[in-house]
């Protein structure tokens, strides 16, 4: 085991490096001054003098992207281009803003594929099988963009059950504390609290079922693949010719197994929700990460390109770290297996 983690820390290590490579690079890509790209500082001689000399733009590359790397590990990102507001302050309310969103889809999304995995490969080849399976490829086949617009044509404007944007109708005047607009209800003292939380939770279906229906679907391919494989194994029929229920050869003895081939999908499946949630914030005008960025490509406001680039993009490899040590600890072949190529 010591050996497998040593070796997982070291690739998470190696790919984080060359993230920051890709996005220090950045800085000479983006047209302008480089030191402007990546501070935000453009006004004023004597504090761009000060930028230069405390980010060495004055000496080598190699000096300049341990600069870098040092100023990184302070969480300092430098000053936004459009507003003048430090970078990682502004972020904290705009990532946790997206973190709500992302962990109900996420969590959504494994409520429906799995289960619904396993029933249509417990019923293989039969009527509901088929029909589950038909209605993944329809979900798994229609654009995030497209969906959102029939969800609001349906929910919001002909049945009118639904909010459209926003996180929280602004009427009940509830202070952003935390980001997380369920949170702050919570923590909040107002006297219209079940009221607030009840329009919060409304604004956040159509966010959630938009962001949580394509990795649903393709959950839901993966899970029944791997259930229909596990359950042509040799030891799973030789359960079945001891008298073990259907339920019990499903829970007992195929899901531990179905897990070790999907938890890698995990991490797969969480960048897919990372990539959509630019899309679906934008539609939702759902004020996270995933807005911002866009707002930031349109603006032309680098050092915010630059952080939540690296941000989301070092979440999805920490969550794929995790996922490893995991499936290491809890299924000790797939350790043997890491090795079998060395």
């Amino acid at each position: 085991m010591t050996r497998y983690l040593m070796t997982r820390l070291f690739y998470f290590f190696l790919a984080l490096l060359v993230l920051s490579v890709v996005t220090f690079s950045l800085n000479w890509l983006f047209p302008g001054d480089p030191l402007t790209n990546m501070s935000g500082i453009r006004d004023g001689q004597a504090a761009y003098n000060a930028t230069l000399e405390s980010r060495a733009f004055d000496s080598t590359v190699i000096q300049q992207y341990v600069n870098y790397l040092a100023h990184i590990t302070q969480f300092d990102w430098g000053l936004s281009l459009s507003t003048g507001n430090d970078v990682w302050q502004d972020a904290a309310t705009y990532l946790v803003v997206s973190a709500e969103l992302v962990l109900l889809s996420f969590a959504l999304a494994v409520l429906i594929g799995l289960p619904l995995g396993m029933l249509a490969a417990n019923y293989f080849r039969h009527n509901l099988d088929k029909f589950i399976l038909t209605s993944a490829m329809t979900g798994y086949s229609i654009p995030v963009f497209w969906l959102a617009q029939l969800l609001i044509l349906l929910f919001a404007v002909q049945i009118e059950w639904l909010p459209i944007t926003g996180q929280i109708n602004p009427l009940y005047a509830i202070d952003s504390i935390t980001g997380s607009v369920i949170i702050d209800i919570l923590l909040s003292d107002s006297q219209y609290k079940l009221a607030a939380l009840q329009d919060a939770l409304l604004h956040l279906v159509l966010p959630v079922l938009t962001l949580s229906s394509l990795p649903s679907m393709l959950l839901l391919r993966i899970t029944r693949n791997q259930t229909i494989e596990v359950l042509q194994k040799p030891y799973v029929k030789a359960a079945r010719a001891r008298g073990l229920s259907q339920k019990r050869l499903l829970f007992k003895h195929a899901l531990p197994n179905v897990l070790q081939d999907v938890l890698p999908q995990m991490t797969f499946i969480f960048g897919l929700m990372m990539a959509n949630l630019v899309i679906v914030e934008h539609i939702f005008n759902w004020p996270g990460a995933g807005a911002w960025l866009l707002k930031a490509i349109i603006e032309r406001d680098y050092p915010i390109i630059q952080m939540v680039l690296f941000t989301l993009m070092g979440l999805i490899l920490v969550l794929n770290l995790l996922v490893e040590i995991y499936r290491g600890w809890r299924f000790p072949m797939t350790r043997e297996e890491r090795y079998g190529g060395y």
